[in-house]
């Protein structure tokens, strides 16, 4: 798994959008025993965090440990440094699986097997995340071109797999047809080119260049965000579901 994050772990729990609670309210009812719960890629522990208001216990690991250094802190969540594919869990241990915005980056079939291995028998494993935000014609048009033309060469390989709303992800579950979902956001220009230099092909792009790219966009945008003022935005939710 590729460690794209680490250099910008602080942005990264500032600027990253939060799954709203209507995913949560979906997915929970759907997990018999709430003992133990992965949170797998957890990043800055967004996700780990809901699921410690449930679970007994949730474990969370990411390959970053800055990434960890900045998760968000809760008495029953355990962080750990660790690939996804090497998990040191006992066997049929987790009641429910989580990776949120990270599956991408993961090699499947050994990530796959370590499920199957530490997930118990009728446990679920959700993967989540979201593709390209959408706020309104004028800044999707900049955005868009950002997206493609400024720092497109810049994408991992892997990006592709969020473009294709996780469809092409192979799933070797019990899949369950999942309802649709937002990310509803109210959003400052400010945390707007915060978010975009989350990016991985921004940063990508400034080691590259030794220049941060949303500054090349950051002048059309102040002309259509206006001072301090939020603009409302979404995100679609990328969702895949399913039983051992």
């Amino acid at each position: 798994m590729k460690d794209n994050f680490s250099t910008r772990s602080a942005l990264y729990a500032t600027f990253r959008p939060s799954y709203p609670d209507e995913l949560y309210d979906f997915l929970l009812p759907l997990v018999a025993s709430k003992q133990n719960a992965w949170d797998c890629g957890t990043g800055n522990g967004q996700v780990a965090k809901i699921l410690s208001h449930y679970f007994t216990n949730v474990y969370a690991t990411d390959i970053s440990n800055e990434q960890i250094d900045h998760a968000i802190k809760q008495n029953n969540i355990f962080y750990s440094v660790a690939e996804a594919e090497k998990a040191k869990f006992d066997d049929a241990f987790f009641d429910m699986i989580t990776v949120a915005q990270a599956i991408h980056w993961f090699d499947f079939d050994a990530f796959y097997n370590e499920v199957k291995r530490t997930l118990k028998p009728g446990g679920l494993l959700a993967v989540m995340g979201y593709g390209l935000l959408k706020i309104n014609d004028e800044v999707d048009k900049i955005i868009n071109h950002f997206y493609t033309e400024i720092i497109g060469k810049y994408w991992d390989k892997e990006r592709k797999y969020v473009d294709e709303n996780y469809t092409t992800i192979p799933f070797p579950f019990k899949e369950i047809n999942c309802p649709a979902f937002k990310i509803i956001f109210e959003w400052t220009l400010e945390e707007l080119t915060g978010y975009l230099t989350t990016w991985s092909a921004v940063q990508h792009y400034i080691k590259a260049n030794k220049s941060n790219p949303v500054e090349i966009i950051s002048p059309q945008l102040a002309g259509l965000f206006p001072s301090k003022q939020k603009i409302n935005g979404h995100f679609t939710v990328l969702l895949r579901a399913g039983f051992r």
